[in-house]
């Protein structure tokens, strides 16, 4: 299995876009460090500040909800 490596998406994106990730945090209304630690988070933490940067960044996000079989 590929895993995807959001940093290392973040960063190409920003020099695709002429972009930092201090502007996006500021598109965002959240700090540059807050950022900067969810694009680093290993965890795969997906809340509505990583929505909203990748948003921003010119993906499109749809969740997607399966429920467990337990």
């Amino acid at each position: 299995m590929v895993k995807n490596n959001i940093e290392l998406d973040v960063k190409v994106k920003c020099i695709e876009n002429g972009t930092t990730q201090a502007q996006i945090a500021e598109d965002i209304q959240t700090t540059k460090s807050y950022v900067n630690r969810i694009i680093k988070k290993q965890d795969g933490v997906v809340n509505n500040t990583f929505i909203k940067m990748m948003e921003a960044l010119g993906y499109d996000i749809e969740l997607t909800y399966v429920k467990r079989e337990v």
